[in-house]
């Protein structure tokens, strides 16, 4: 089609030229104005372009061809701007630019030239391409390829395109990430954002079936795909033992298996709250549970009360505890206890105050008391909304169940036969310093404590001290000058005879233990003993990480009537006796001072002064005396603690709901034992405990390919390379290991298979 011109009858009327007419601008109707002159028709095949309302010219609806040569003859005519094109159609500036230079250079005919195929290039050499095709022919996703040849991801797939590659027909089906991105999207309008499976959600509603059932879909890229490296090791600390049968199932379209491997896959990925998935696409989590998306968070929270209820989620805990203590036997022969403050800052109630000293205040909040081995895996916590004391909830609810849970007790006879043979030991801090519960504990159950010496007598000689080696709990050797002697402690009928042990610092300090364990060597005392710090690292990694502090759900309910709290008028007399002894002791001491060092009589004025103020501090402390014994009187006379139901209404209060925290915190002590003995696989020389957690933390949340082979049934987990050839030597060694356990997902007959790409030096 030739140009076309626009006459300006000025310009020919000058140049004597002969008048024509002027065409107005008439732009037919349902045609889409380009400007006032030129407009474009558009159906369902043909595009039509006019001239006033002259049709110029038009071409079928997908001849991209036709369209660039069309458009770019009217701009360099005249006839419309290259603005008035891009906002008519919604091209790019430069692509407007391109064709226009094409046409000048090379006319219409070079919109139809025919493209060249490129039958090589400098980058992708005969080789490349050979070890291109051999990779793909071995499954790798086009991201491993590019990392592993180091070619442009955009390189390999022109190449894939152009037909000089072939893919294999498994990693050409998986979805990528924008392509789940959309279908996500749009199902949006019907049950909701990433509901693609309808027929079983539609089942589900009707009750028809047991739920979801897991299925894999290929997919690529898929965000913290890396977390699935931890199934292995989340099953093999009981996940999933005895959930279904002592938590139930839950009703509709999530089972019970989908929502414990969700809620660990959250702590492990350090997602700490179910209001934090909001932040994540649910069909991109939903990849790693073989869904096609997560529950949402109002409905995560309802599942949530229905595996907790009638205390079904403490019952599991507590059969996991006895589970994890079979398993090692000799971990849960000694067990360390310490209580934890979780501090509340909400409105809902006044919880009583406890001293925290972490944060050197006293705050309101709860005390949970936890119970842990040598190396820091916890075996069960106990949740004390009123606080009695380390001492009492060892008594009434920690030995207790260690005595029924602790695997390989001895016997009676055993015990008999062995006069220093002990069921288990206790570690805990000088809280728990009690003569009395030594005896108690020893004599009524052969049960073994060991703690810190709360009075020790003088210093010891420092040649008593032998320098030693002492093999800790983790394995690591340490020296350490120690010493031990026998050592009596209480009085009366609670004295009992103690090892006392000593460490010996290099400050010349000398921390004292003491310990009922007559069996043991006097290192293992002191290994086990200052082993205790594991506990304190294990309450700051889970705060940190883990967040065991965090409220789960925002009720409270009533303490029971009969439970026992602390009276206030109790608590009140208290602290005003504790006052009067304050100032009482300080003018005791005024007046002993003024009566050890006496006045001379050497200025009757000033001696006169020094008289009367005497006289008056013997009558304060004589008010003070008679005020204190009054107060001691009544406090004998009032009871330290009533029954709940017998306080006022103003000092009463309720207790934090309890129901979702018993599963979420075991739940967490799942992941964190999983986590723990994974970085155990890590160690190594050059890799610590530090460096293997952060190297686990890092993995969780990297992303991975997930490809389900059912022929071989096999669901092969490509992790992408890290940012190390380090840490993929690490990731590699630890995949072979994980690899031997040969796991099956949960819910499928699919192996799991982990890789990672091979680099080349």
């Amino acid at each position: 089609m030739a140009p076309f011109t626009l006459s300006n009858p000025k310009q020919q009327e000058e140049k004597g030229a002969v008048k024509q007419q002027i065409i107005l601008p008439c732009i037919p109707r349902g045609a889409t104005e380009i400007n006032n002159m030129v407009g474009v028709f558009r159906d369902d095949n043909t595009w039509t372009y006019f001239l006033g309302g002259y049709p110029i010219h038009s071409h079928k609806a997908d001849d991209r061809k036709m369209f660039r040569l069309v458009t770019s003859q009217l701009i360099e005519s005249g006839g419309c701007r290259q603005v008035d094109i891009i906002k008519t159609f919604g091209v790019s500036k430069s692509s407007v630019i391109r064709y226009q230079n094409l046409l000048r250079k090379g006319g219409s005919s070079a919109f139809f030239r025919p493209r060249k195929v490129r039958s090589g290039g400098r980058i992708l050499t005969e080789d490349v391409l050979v070890n291109a095709q051999t990779l793909l022919d071995e499954d790798y996703t086009r991201s491993e390829i590019s990392q592993e040849l180091d070619i442009k991801y955009d390189t390999l797939r022109k190449a894939i395109n152009d037909g000089r590659l072939k893919e294999s027909k498994q990693n050409s089906t998986a979805t990528t990430k924008s392509s789940r991105n959309v279908k996500d999207a749009n199902a949006a309008g019907g049950m909701g954002t990433a509901c693609t499976r309808i027929e079983d959600r539609v089942d589900a509603i009707f009750g028809f079936g047991d739920g979801a059932v897991t299925r894999f879909e290929a997919c690529l890229d898929v965000p913290k795909g890396g977390v699935l490296c931890a199934l292995p090791a989340l099953l093999e600390n009981g996940l999933l033992h005895g959930a279904e049968r002592m938590l139930g199932k839950v009703d509709g379209y999530y089972r019970t298996l989908h929502i414990l491997l969700l809620l660990a896959f959250m702590s492990l990925c350090r997602i700490k709250t179910a209001e934090k998935l909001r932040g994540h696409a649910p069909g991109e989590f939903g990849n790693l549970l073989g869904l096609d998306r997560i529950p949402e968070v109002r409905c995560l929270r309802m599942k949530l009360d229905q595996l907790s209820r009638d205390d079904l989620a403490k019952q599991w805990a507590t059969y996991l505890s006895k589970y994890w203590m079979e398993s090692n036997p000799t971990s849960a022969g000694t067990l360390y206890v310490d209580g934890h403050v979780r501090v509340y800052h909400g409105g809902k109630t006044k919880l009583p105050k406890k001293y925290v000293s972490r944060e050197r205040l006293c705050l309101r909040g709860m005390c949970d008391y936890w119970v842990n081995d040598a190396t820091g895996n916890p075996f069960f916590v106990v949740e004390k909304t009123i606080d009695p004391g380390m001492l009492q909830t060892l008594r009434s609810d920690i030995v207790p169940q260690l005595l029924q849970d602790v695997p390989n007790q001895p016997s009676g006879e055993n015990l008999k036969d062995n006069p220093v043979l002990s069921r288990f030991i206790l570690v805990f801090d000088r809280e728990g310093y009690s003569p009395a519960f030594f005896k108690q504990m020893w004599e009524k159950h052969r049960i073994s404590c060991i703690t810190y010496h709360k009075y020790p007598d003088d210093a010891w000689p420092e040649e008593w001290f032998v320098e030693q080696e002492v093999i800790m709990p983790r394995g690591e050797t340490v020296t350490l000058h120690l010493a031990e002697m026998g050592s009596l402690i209480g009085t009366g009928k609670n004295a009992i005879w103690v090892r006392e042990v000593r460490k010996l610092t290099s400050s010349c300090h000398q921390t004292s233990l003491i310990s009922t364990a007559y069996g043991l060597p006097h290192k293992e005392l002191a290994a086990r003993m200052f082993s205790r710090w594991c506990q304190e690292n294990f309450f700051g990694y889970m705060m940190h990480h883990f967040a065991i502090d965090l409220l789960t759900e925002y009720g409270t309910e009533d303490l029971p009537a009969h439970q026992e709290v602390i009276n206030p008028t109790w608590r009140e007399l208290t602290k005003l006796k504790n006052s009067i002894q304050n100032k009482l002791k300080y003018r005791q001491a005024r007046f002993g001072e003024m009566t050890i060092h006496p006045k001379v009589e050497e200025d009757t004025k000033r001696y006169r002064k020094w008289v009367q103020k005497k006289a008056d501090l013997l009558e304060e402390i004589q008010h003070f005396e008679n005020e204190l014994n009054g107060i001691k009187i009544e406090l004998k006379e009032i009871p330290h603690r009533i029954p709940w139901e017998n306080l006022k209404e103003d000092d009463k209060f309720q207790q934090l709901a309890p129901g979702r925290k018993h599963l979420l915190d075991t739940v967490k002590m799942i992941g964190y034992r999983a986590e723990t003995a994974m970085a155990g696989m890590l160690l190594g020389p050059t890799v610590g405990t530090p460096a293997a957690r952060q190297l686990l933390q890092d993995l969780f949340v990297s992303e991975a390919d997930i490809i389900p082979d059912i022929e071989k049934k096999q669901l092969r987990v490509k992790v992408h390379a890290g940012s190390r050839p380090t840490v993929n030597k690490s990731l590699r060694e630890l995949f072979e290991k994980l690899n031997e356990s040969e796991i099956i997902y949960p819910g499928t007959d699919l192996q799991l298979v982990y890789e990672i790409p091979v680099i080349s030096a």
